[in-house]
């Protein structure tokens, strides 16, 4: 065997995660939010941390930040943890606040890819910061995570560095970039950091933690579940020559290879995400160079107890007390619970299978009954629910029922195409969890605003008389996406039938509680897979259901996801079948035109995709037009408007830009004497 190089504990006998925290211990937990400052640490009586945690977001003490449930679970299992909160990247001193770190600096870049956070579908940056105070852009740096671990490793040389979260679990292999518009190797070699801890890492972070603090090296970690490292120029041609015949390693196509070949980029993401069920995954390696970067199976999935630790820690449910601006993100989830996190759907866009696995992990409803009491004491409370979800809103406890068929299950989707006869679908348990957090006193309303799984809510009648009759509050957000079959096959997700049925059936169980109430359904626009022709057919498809978008998602290729491999190869990765992709900028706007195309800014964008695409019989007066044949005064009033515009920001005079430095300079000594020689006063 390679040098430093160890087998990760395979799952029969693997090292469980609540072997790291347990119930019925104390929790070593202050009421106060962890520490962002030295002063704040010394009034805990702490004069050194063992742990600083970085992050891009503002530090909120709700388990829904990945800041305050890592750091709490930490704290808990005594450690001494700091929070450094969207510091100045531009220099290492805020790095220095805390002084050095006993064990390790954890890196993150925050609850969302950084390049997410900061731009659009269409490459400008947005507007705001959901994660920032007062929603301010610019309080961190693109691909925060690199930045990060680059100013750590300046700040104290020596001190571990070790990185996590949705950044650096997407982007811990070759990955496609959208923003760069190229294949980008793993951000371990980039960012300089010792380990990437990818997946949810409550469990990994104690790990780290309690395996450091014994005295162990990085390189005794590589036994981990979860983690991903890279390995120097000599142990990686020991392993290419040494390692794998037994099976143990899956070699991916090179980063070389996968940035000039994109069928290699096909075929390495199909077996990348043929390894993700953590029961029989095995290692996978893949070179960059000479260097080999190793990413061991994911880790195991957290048991309830463990679970119900994590959420009953004594959150404040605050914003740190530094801050004196709301922040939007908090604003719309601090009055939610978390019931349970993974999802089973594999839908090829999203990214909560590949971060949060596809196991289905859940908390009692004991735990669950008691973060509500606590909502429901607070003074400010307003005895509202906000949310009673997760990453669905009704995959609550569901799980394979054979397991030793889920123990060798390579499916990516246990829904698609069709729900898998093996899959529990029982909503029994979750019927219990609402039922009784909506009679605890200070409770009014317990709404869900999870994204409904359909496909799994229409087998349930019991389940659709609840959710219609106790909580809805008028609307019911649901992810249809689509209503072209072929892409929604591509998405991983239910026909259009299967919409409609659950459509029916949420109507006649309101009329039945006597409620009005809607659906909004979400749609997706340019997704691969949907062409012109599609998305005319999806516009039709809400002509005639009478739906009228207000927001429209607009694809955005994630790292690591199938579509994204989609976006960039033109290729099915599980088929390697081609794919239509809408890539250009105008074809992208088109679609997202069609989708709203009964507002007048949108008229002349779906005139021309309607012609262009022979589709004239939609534009008139028939039930099933898109458009009238005229255009509204509104829409020619817009597009005059633009245009004055435009030719207000052209220059037409002094279009040349000069260089700093250079030409002419008005108040420089020898400007006057340069103008009088001209004829000038």
């Amino acid at each position: 065997m390679v040098a430093h190089l160890a087998v990760p504990r395979p799952f029969p006998g693997a090292s469980s995660p609540t072997q790291f925290v347990r119930l019925g211990v104390p929790p070593r937990v202050s009421a106060d939010p962890l520490p962002m400052s030295m002063d704040e640490a010394r009034r805990r009586g702490w004069d050194e941390l063992d742990i600083v945690f970085v992050t891009g977001d503002a530090y909120v003490d709700h388990p829904s930040f990945a800041m305050a449930i890592l750091g709490r679970v930490l704290e808990a299992n005594g450690f001494r943890v700091g929070i450094l909160s969207q510091p100045d990247w531009k220099t290492c001193e805020p790095w220095r606040m805390f002084g050095r770190p006993r064990l390790f600096f954890a890196i993150s870049a925050g609850n969302m890819d950084s390049m997410i956070n900061h731009y659009t579908a269409n490459r400008k940056v947005r507007n705001d910061d959901a994660y920032s105070p007062g929603g301010r852009i610019g309080l961190r740096p693109d691909r925060a995570t690199l930045a990060y671990c680059q100013r750590a490793r300046e700040a104290y040389k020596g001190v571990p560095v070790i990185a996590g979260g949705v950044e650096a679990s997407l982007r811990r292999l070759a990955h496609y970039d959208y923003w760069s518009d190229t294949v980008r190797r793993s951000i371990l070699l980039d960012s300089k950091a010792d380990l990437v801890a990818y997946g949810m890492g409550e469990s990994a972070i104690v790990e780290i933690a309690r395996r450091l603090q014994s005295g162990q090296t990085l390189a005794d970690l590589r036994d981990m579940r979860g983690i991903a490292y890279a390995l120097g120029a000599a142990e990686s041609d020991n392993l290419r020559t040494q390692c794998g015949s037994d099976g143990t390693f899956v070699f991916l196509p090179s980063c070389e290879e996968v940035k000039s070949d994109k069928l290699k980029f096909a075929q390495a993401t199909r077996r990348i995400h043929l390894e993700t069920n953590p029961y029989n995954a095995k290692t996978l390696v893949q070179f960059h160079d000479r260097q080999a970067v190793v990413c061991t199976p994911p880790p195991l999935p957290e048991s309830q107890s463990s679970m119900d630790f994590f959420y009953d820690l004594p959150y404040t449910r605050e914003a740190h007390p530094v801050y004196k601006e709301p922040i939007p993100a908090f604003q719309v989830i601090k009055d939610s619970v978390v019931i349970m996190r993974g999802c089973f759907g594999g839908c090829t866009y999203c990214s909560i299978t590949t971060h949060q696995g596809r196991i289905i992990q859940s908390r009692s409803r004991q735990s669950i009954v008691r973060e509500v009491q606590q909502i429901g004491a607070r003074a400010e409370s307003k005895g509202i629910v906000s949310d009673l979800g997760g990453p669905t809103a009704n995959m609550y406890a569901m799980r394979c029922q054979r397991p030793e068929i889920e123990a060798i299950c390579r499916r990516l989707s246990c829904v698609h195409p069709v729900v898998c006869p093996l899959l529990g679908t029982d909503h029994g348990p979750l019927l219990e969890v609402m039922r009784e957090t909506r009679k605890q006193e200070g409770i009014r309303k317990v709404f869900v605003a999870s994204g409904v799984r359909m496909d799994l809510a229409r087998l349930s009648p019991e389940y659709m008389r609840e959710l219609t009759a106790h909580h809805v509050g008028g609307h019911l957000k649901v992810a249809q996406e689509h209503s072209d079959p072929a892409t929604l096959s591509i998405m991983k997700r239910p026909a259009s039938e299967t919409f409609r049925d659950f459509d029916r059936q949420f109507r006649d169980q309101s009329q039945k509680a006597g409620k009005e109430q809607y659906l909004i359904p979400y749609f997706i626009s340019a997704h691969p897979g949907s062409d012109m022709k599609a998305m005319i057919d999806l516009a039709v498809f809400l002509k005639r259901n009478g739906y009228k978008p207000e927001q429209v998602q607009d694809f955005i290729p994630a790292p690591f996801d199938i579509a994204a491999c989609m976006y960039h190869t033109g290729l099915d990765p599980m088929t390697l079948k081609p794919v239509y992709v809408a890539t250009g900028l105008r074809d992208r706007k088109a679609q997202r035109a069609l989708m709203q195309f009964f507002k007048p800014d949108n008229y002349f964008a779906v005139r021309r995709a309607l012609v262009e695409a022979g589709r004239a019989d939609l534009i008139g007066e028939g039930c099933d037009c898109l458009i009238s044949a005229t255009p509204p005064a509104a829409a020619i009033d817009n597009r005059r408007r633009r245009a004055a515009q435009e030719a207000r920001s052209a220059d037409h005079v002094h279009s040349r830009q000069r260089t700093p430095g250079r030409g002419y300079r008005p108040n420089r000594p020898t400007s006057g004497r340069r103008f009088r020689m001209r004829g000038g006063g």
